[in-house]
């Protein structure tokens, strides 16, 4: 059984254009090493510019294996370069019963 996974990335200073390309290779890279579902992430924006990505891994034990994958590790420490991993509870949004987010088409 797949386990959804919502990751919130704010972009460090000047990094917003650089880290849409990261999240873009994200996923085409996890199902590339056969760790996520066949479902599409789903990416939008919340209103100060954070980056809220959603996946479906393919088990608890692909995101296991993710931690462990050179590739992938490698894109995370891209993903380190250019943002802050934030929790969903420090978004504005999150203070509202149905947040809403703004759509990104990667």
């Amino acid at each position: 059984m797949g386990r959804f996974v919502i990751a919130a990335l704010k972009p460090k200073p000047g990094q917003a254009e650089a880290l849409l390309c990261v999240v873009e290779k994200h996923w085409h890279l996890l199902q590339g090493e056969g760790l996520v579902t066949s479902r599409p992430h789903c990416v939008m924006q919340a209103e100060d510019g954070t980056v809220l990505e959603v996946i479906e891994w393919a088990s608890a034990q692909a995101i296991t294996e993710a931690h462990e994958n050179p590739a992938v590790l490698a894109l995370w420490a891209e993903f380190e370069a250019v943002c802050e991993y934030v929790p969903l509870a420090s978004l504005a949004e999150a203070a509202h019963r149905f947040p809403e987010f703004k759509p990104l088409a990667l």
